[in-house]
């Protein structure tokens, strides 16, 4: 076998031209560092360095992927429980209004659905670009999970936490609306 051993790794293809170039520049700024006197940064230690940065990259990389897991699997679990005990508004002609980000919405629930409904025994939840009604305890357990996917869920007074505290200065503050009210 003739030849250096560079050559060698190249006609076998266990390396490139680029690599080989690298490495030559690498031993000529070695050289060239010893003869002026100059310490040789110790391979070792720089290839310690790269493996800690790598590792830090890893577990950065890591946490990173187990938080969006996490909010998968809880936005998964919220949208189970809303499917599995969302309740039938279908044949619903009486309107229920109520506030959404600061917007008035309105979704046609039963008759029978209206009043649960302001005495906080059902509550309205976000699903998608839509929105369910669920019974108090589902909306609950779903507030515990994320409160933005609650909507409306009255406490046992009728007054509902969702609606920002009024003002101090507000003239109509000692004027209730009841939550039935129809617009």
């Amino acid at each position: 076998m003739a030849g250096s051993l560079k050559d060698q790794l190249l006609k076998a293809g266990l390396a490139d031209k680029k690599r080989a170039r690298r490495a030559e520049h690498e031993k000529r700024q070695e050289s060239t560092s010893k003869a002026k006197g100059k310490p040789v940064e110790d391979v070792a230690a720089r290839a310690k360095a790269l493996r800690e940065e790598q590792s830090q990259r890893s577990k950065a990389l890591n946490q990173q992927r187990e938080e969006e897991a996490r909010r998968r699997a809880l936005a998964a679990e919220i949208s189970q429980l809303i499917d599995t005990h969302k309740l039938d508004r279908r044949g619903g002609e009486a309107a229920y209004q109520f506030a959404d980000q600061r917007k008035v919405q309105k979704i046609y629930v039963t008759a029978a659905m209206v009043e649960p409904l302001a005495r906080g025994q059902m509550a309205v939840v976000r699903q998608g670009r839509g929105y369910e009604v669920v019974p108090a305890e589902i909306g609950k357990r779903l507030r515990e999970r994320d409160e933005a996917v609650v909507v409306v869920l009255h406490d046992a007074a009728g007054n509902n936490p969702n609606n920002a505290p009024a003002e101090e200065d507000d003239p109509y503050a000692a004027y209730q609306v009841p939550d039935d009210l129809m617009w």
